[in-house]
């Protein structure tokens, strides 16, 4: 079944109207993207799989929200603090 949606997911990516999660944490300071969705429903249904994962790592903050948007790679983004 999930090879049947995938080029589903591949042409709402393409439009800009998939769902994605996009998750920050604060140390480490990342950005994770999870998608895409076709549903938000689906997307709200994977949610708490992915957020007690990422629990699991031991952010000191974890923030998420659902957005409608278009993503492409990285879906994992590090952010660093430059040194002065």
């Amino acid at each position: 079944m999930a090879l049947l949606q995938q080029p589903f997911r591949d042409v709402a990516n393409l439009l800009g109207v998939a769902w994605w999660a996009r998750i920050d944490t604060r140390q480490p300071d990342v950005t994770y993207w999870f998608g895409p969705y076709v549903r938000r429903s689906s997307l709200e249904a994977s949610l708490p799989s992915i957020l007690a994962d990422l629990r699991e790592e031991g952010p000191a903050v974890l923030e998420h929200r659902l957005l409608r948007t278009r993503r492409r790679e990285p879906l994992t983004i590090e952010h660093s603090t430059a040194d002065s």
